[in-house]
């Protein structure tokens, strides 16, 4: 078998950087391609184009709200599909893992498959400070699919039914981010993002679809820090965190390159979220809501 039976569909915009790894590692291995492109000014479409995939323009309005427009609106010839953002791609292994998953029917009784993801930052595999292997799912049958009302910053996949999970990485690794300018102009809109998806879980306005749980499943454990996260102390808990991350679980073998991200994305982002927290009750005090 050479191609699987799968759709992959593929969100970008000014992706020029990321899209030609990510589309070479599943040219050969899906039976289509869709690059769902919000508006890119640089040579993304053409790329894509390029690379003779099909190209839909859509207006990006949020990660949720375009992942169920273009699930629901394309002309997907198939059950499975395949969803990446343009900076993450197949590893090899993980392209051969599964071609033989579909050879030998063991997509079976499944809905829904996750993946461990490697990110890359700056050049560097950052695998230490608990945040490698992170899993979640990538390849899922359409009809089973669950959107999550209440993540505003962090798309997931979520099915209903049984998920599996494969035994190979998929590598994340934004070459933006190789300027730290666009890193820290891109992680100050997602604190104002994470702000207000944490005000509206705490209000219980979107509950989520998942329920916590420290021993579940990859999403269950990830809604229950989630949780536990909005009960720790603001202004306490980033600096925790840092540490908890870089020294507790050996986040300084990272090198240098793991010492900035873990500091950046442990402490700094997480800080400026807090900030952004006080800024949004100090609007509403003043406004009496």
């Amino acid at each position: 078998m050479d191609r699987i039976p799968v759709s992959a569909v593929v969100l970008t915009r000014d992706e020029e950087l990321n899209l030609p790894a990510c589309l070479a590692s599943m040219t050969d291995l899906v039976d289509e391609i869709f690059v769902v492109d919000s508006g890119s000014t640089d040579s993304t479409r053409q790329i894509a184009a390029a690379a003779g995939v099909i190209v839909i323009t859509h207006e990006f309005t949020g990660h949720s709200a375009q992942w169920q427009w273009a699930l629901r609106q394309l002309p997907l010839q198939h059950d499975w599909v395949l969803g990446l953002d343009a900076d993450q791609r197949l590893t090899r292994e993980l392209a051969d893992e599964l071609r033989e998953l579909f050879r030998t029917g063991g997509t079976a009784g499944f809905d829904g498959f996750y993946v461990a993801r490697r990110n890359i930052f700056r050049g560097k595999w950052i695998r230490w400070g608990g945040y490698y292997p992170k899993r979640f799912i990538k390849l899922f049958r359409r009809d089973r699919l669950v959107h999550e009302p209440a993540d505003l910053l962090d798309h997931h996949f979520r099915v209903q039914g049984k998920a599996g999970m494969l035994q190979h990485d998929l590598i994340e690794e934004n070459r933006k981010e190789d300027n730290i300018d666009f890193w820290v102009q891109k992680h100050l809109r997602y604190a104002e993002l994470l702000a207000l998806e944490e005000a509206r879980r705490r209000a219980g306005m979107t509950p989520t679809t998942v329920q916590p749980a420290l021993f579940g499943d990859p999403d269950e454990r990830a809604e229950w820090q989630k949780k536990t996260w909005t009960r720790l102390p603001r202004f306490v808990r980033a600096p925790a965190y840092f540490l908890w991350r870089y020294l507790f679980r050996l986040g300084f073998l990272d090198g240098k390159q793991g010492f900035a991200f873990h500091f950046l994305h442990a402490f700094w982002f997480r800080l400026i979220t807090d900030l952004k927290i006080d800024e949004q009750r100090m609007r509403d005090a003043r406004t009496g809501h």
